[in-house]
């Protein structure tokens, strides 16, 4: 009797313990606490990063690097439990920067300058060109230069870059870099270098892509390091009129076309007629740097969120994460993922791709046809520090889709003091991240992608909102 007893007891326990345990399976943890938890102890968007920056490490676009991130990342999310995970291919023209980059002042004052090539600069050859150096202050003297008053001349392009929380001066100096390069060409120049659009002073060039317009032939393009580029200007100002010689070494190659890719992988919903949320950043980097930053940390960031989202219970909406291929040299991924799914609706899109420092403003371009969601989201985040933005979100580089199918769109503005400092250098590696501020992205992802991902009712906002402009690639 006592042997009945005491199974009956361990029966009725056992029972008690499964019926526990299918009630926590199935019920939802508070978002806030999944959030909360996040700022804390977040070691998912770390792990991401630290990962693909020391087995990967560079990944320029379109190249075998490039592949072996896009496999890594896809390896990453299936062991952490994303569904659908692909790597969606496309072809790009790719570019890559061969092994010599040097510039040399051959007179009044003899000495090497520190330079890094452009995206889509031609090759000099490995002899170089020497040719004489014509400085300008801004890319509006540049433009107001005469036709052909640049002719058999390499082109110098300063501006005045400081940096700034909200990263705006990047739209001041960046045409220096963006059309500088194009805008001498077609002047007659046979070779472009620029000040790195930067904000730091050490002797590592800003990189980045430069372009040419329809019937101008490209030429060697090419950055100075700040200093190196002070350096330079002094050397105008005590030159006494005597021509500047530069001689450049620059040796890209252009590969044609190659395969690149988009790497996609879904948290699931309840709800498959509800169109996802699609949270973004890009898998490529430049060739000169790990990528921690530029955009390592974002894809971390957005992967990390989705996560956390589901710990706190399926959500009524799918995620989609898009880690977009081949962004630096011409948003090729971007792109291509809009053609590929323009005819399937997404309820918004968000992307992180400008470092890893703490989130400091949330703008929607909803404000006013959906203001109470609008209002419940700043309301939701402002515990981290997070202020309620006036402007009009535009999106990132990687959400073309969002700004295609013109629907919702959201921006979680990241603290850019530093991130110029570091952005297309060298020094974009794993030691530029701080923890902290990287789990403080993840909470305020977590807590924004949460909601999001469980509104019923459409995000999207209405035909008249204002329509976002293109967004230049980084």
């Amino acid at each position: 009797m006592r042997k009945n007893m005491v199974a009956l007891a361990a029966l009725s326990l056992a029972a008690s313990v499964s019926l526990v345990s299918v009630a926590q399976a199935t019920s939802q943890v508070p978002l806030e606490a999944v959030a909360d938890q996040a700022l804390e102890q977040d070691e998912r968007a770390w792990d991401f990063v630290e990962g693909i920056t020391t087995e990967v490490g560079p990944r320029q676009a379109g190249t075998e690097a490039e592949k072996r991130g896009r496999d890594w990342a896809v390896a990453w999310l299936e062991k952490h439990g994303f569904e659908n995970v692909a790597d969606e291919p496309f072809e790009m023209d790719t570019w890559v920067p061969g092994d010599l980059h040097k510039a040399q002042v051959i007179s009044p004052f003899p000495q090497p300058l520190v330079v890094q090539p452009l995206g889509k600069s031609a090759s000099t050859g490995p002899n170089g060109i020497t040719a004489e150096v014509v400085k300008f202050d801004t890319h509006a003297d540049l433009v107001a230069a005469p036709a052909g008053s640049l002719a058999g001349k390499i082109a110098y392009i300063s501006h005045s870059m400081t940096p700034t929380q909200d990263g705006s001066q990047y739209g001041f100096a960046g045409p220096a870099r963006w059309t500088g390069a194009g805008i001498a060409a077609s002047k007659g120049a046979v070779a472009t270098v620029i000040k790195s659009v930067g904000t730091d002073w050490h002797r590592n060039p800003h990189t980045g892509g430069t372009s040419f317009p329809e019937g101008v032939e490209p030429i060697p393009a090419g950055a100075f390091s700040l200093p190196d580029a002070a350096n330079l200007e002094r050397m105008f100002e005590r030159a006494g009129g005597q021509p500047i010689m530069l001689k450049l070494t620059l040796t890209p190659k252009n590969l044609g076309t190659t395969t690149s890719g988009n790497v996609v992988g879904e948290i699931v919903g309840r709800d498959p007629s509800l169109p996802p949320v699609l949270v973004a950043c890009h898998i490529d980097s430049w060739w000169n740097g790990t990528g921690a930053f530029d955009d390592g940390a974002g894809c971390g960031i957005v992967a990390a969120a989705a996560l956390n989202v589901r710990d706190a219970g399926q959500p009524l909406r799918t995620i989609r994460v898009l880690m977009a291929g081949a962004e630096e040299t011409g948003l090729w991924g971007s792109k291509a993922y809009s053609a590929a799914h323009i005819d399937e609706p997404i309820a918004v899109g968000l992307e992180s791709d400008f470092g890893a420092d703490r989130i400091w403003r949330f703008e929607s371009n909803f404000r006013s046809s959906n203001s109470d969601l609008h209002a419940k989201l700043a309301s939701a985040v402002a515990r981290f520090g997070v202020s309620n933005g006036t402007a009009v979100a535009t999106g990132g580089a990687d959400i073309n889709i969002a700004r295609d199918q013109k629907t919702a769109i959201i921006d979680l503005q990241q603290d850019g003091t530093r991130y110029f400092d570091l952005h297309h250098t060298p020094d974009d590696t794993l030691d530029k991240i701080d923890k902290a501020q990287l789990r403080q992205n993840v909470a305020v992802w977590t807590q924004v992608v949460g909601i999001l991902a469980n509104e019923a009712d459409p995000i999207q906002p209405p035909a008249t909102e204002p329509s976002a402009p293109a967004i230049m690639e980084q």
